[in-house]
C-alpha cells in the first residue's frame, strides 16, 4: 500500500502536468536544450542592428565597440544600419527577429520617447525587447552664438524672461533628443523658445555660428569641436553631472536644479532570448567597455562609457516610458 506522503507527491505531479500541459520529462528536456543552446552560442556571426544611419552617435559608439565585442564573443559582429522614423524602423526589425541571440539592437534613448511621439508603432518597446545593458551616456550640449549677451544658463533664463518670444533654438530634427532637451528646458525654466528643426546637426551648426539661429541643442560629438575652436559658446550639458569628455562645461542642472535629459546608448535583444545569452552579451559588453582604448574613444567623442545589469537597464527604460508622455504631450510634439 502506498504511503500518504507518496500519494500526495503523485497528486502534486499530476496537478503540475495538468497545469503545464507537458510531461515533466519534456519540461526538463526543454530547459536542458535551452541551456545547451546558450552554452554553444555563438557559433556564427552576430548581427547588431543600429537603428540610425552611419556617422551618428549610435553608429559611432557601436563601431568603437565592434572589434572588442567580437573578440569577447569569438565571432564577427556585423553592423546593420537601419535608419528612419527616429529609430523605429530598425527597432521593429529587431523586435520581429528570432530570439536566438544572432540579432541584437544597439539603440539610443529615442527607444523610450518614440512610443509618445508616434501614434502607432508596430512593436512594443517594453514587451518585445529584453534589456541587456546600458552602454554609454551621450548628453546633449546647449551652445549659443558667440555674439549673444548671455554667458551662462542663469543669464540665458533671465534674458529670455525679459525678452519673451525673442529666443529660438535649432535641433537635429523634430522629436530628436535635442528637441526634447529644448522643450524640457523651456518648461522647467518657465521661458518661451521657438523651435527651428533641421535635418541633422550638420546643417544647423553653420546657422547658429552665423547668427541665423541663436541656440542649438545637439550631441557633444557634433558640437564640441566648434566650442573648442571658439565658434560657439557652450552653456551646459543636459546630463545631471558634468561629462568626462568636457568637464569644463557645467551641467544645466547646476543652474536649473532637477533638469536632466536622459540621452544614452544601449543593447537590447528580441524578447524571449535565453537568459544565458543575455547574460553573456552583458558580460562581454562590460569587458569591452573596460578596455582603455574604448573608454578613451568614447570620452573623446563626448560620451561617458557606463554599464549596467539587464535588470537595471530594464528598470531605467520602464521609468523613462512613464516620464516622457507628459513632457511630449505638453510640448505638442508629434513624430514625422
Amino acid at each position: 500500500m502506498k504511503s500518504t506522503q507518496s500519494m500526495r507527491g503523485s497528486a502534486r505531479r499530476r496537478t503540475l502536468r495538468a497545469v503545464l500541459g507537458l510531461p515533466l520529462a519534456g519540461i526538463a528536456g526543454a530547459l536542458l536544450a535551452d541551456h545547451a543552446a546558450a552554452q554553444a552560442w555563438p557559433i556564427k556571426p552576430v548581427r547588431v542592428i543600429v537603428n540610425f544611419p552611419p556617422g551618428g552617435g549610435t553608429d559611432v559608439t557601436m563601431r568603437i565597440l565592434q572589434p572588442h565585442l567580437a573578440k569577447e564573443l569569438g565571432q564577427p559582429i556585423i553592423i546593420d544600419n537601419r535608419g528612419g522614423a527616429a529609430g523605429a524602423i530598425g527597432a521593429e526589425i529587431a523586435a520581429k527577429a528570432a530570439p536566438d541571440g544572432y540579432t541584437l539592437l544597439w539603440t539610443l534613448s529615442s527607444h523610450t520617447t518614440n512610443p509618445s511621439l508616434y501614434e502607432k508603432l508596430n512593436f512594443s518597446t517594453e514587451r518585445d525587447f529584453a534589456a541587456i545593458t546600458l552602454g554609454a551616456n551621450g548628453p546633449q550640449l546647449l551652445v549659443a552664438n558667440m555674439a549673444l549677451p548671455f554667458k551662462d544658463v542663469k543669464e540665458l533664463i533671465a534674458w529670455a524672461k525679459a525678452n519673451p518670444g525673442k529666443l529660438n533654438y535649432a535641433t537635429p530634427g523634430v522629436g530628436s533628443p535635442g528637441h526634447l532637451a529644448g522643450e524640457l528646458f523651456a518648461q522647467q525654466a518657465g521661458i518661451q523658445m521657438t523651435h527651428i528643426p533641421y535635418k541633422g546637426a550638420g546643417p544647423a551648426i553653420p546657422d547658429v555660428i552665423g547668427g541665423q539661429v541663436q541656440l542649438l541643442f545637439a550631441s557633444a560629438a557634433a558640437s564640441l569641436q566648434h566650442v573648442r575652436s571658439g565658434k560657439l559658446r557652450a552653456l551646459g550639458v543636459t546630463s545631471v553631472k558634468r561629462t568626462a569628455g568636457a568637464p569644463e562645461i557645467p551641467a544645466i542642472a547646476e543652474s536649473l536644479p532637477g533638469y536632466e535629459l536622459p540621452s544614452w546608448f544601449g543593447m537590447l535583444a528580441p524578447a524571449g532570448t535565453p537568459k544565458a545569452i543575455i547574460d553573456r552579451v552583458q558580460q562581454a559588453t562590460a569587458r569591452a567597455l573596460a578596455v582603455p582604448e574604448v573608454r578613451d574613444n568614447f570620452i573623446a567623442q563626448g560620451f561617458d562609457p557606463v554599464g549596467s545589469t539587464p535588470q537595471q537597464f530594464a528598470d531605467m527604460i520602464r521609468a523613462e516610458l512613464k516620464m516622457w508622455p507628459a513632457v511630449i504631450r505638453k510640448a505638442g510634439i508629434k513624430g514625422e
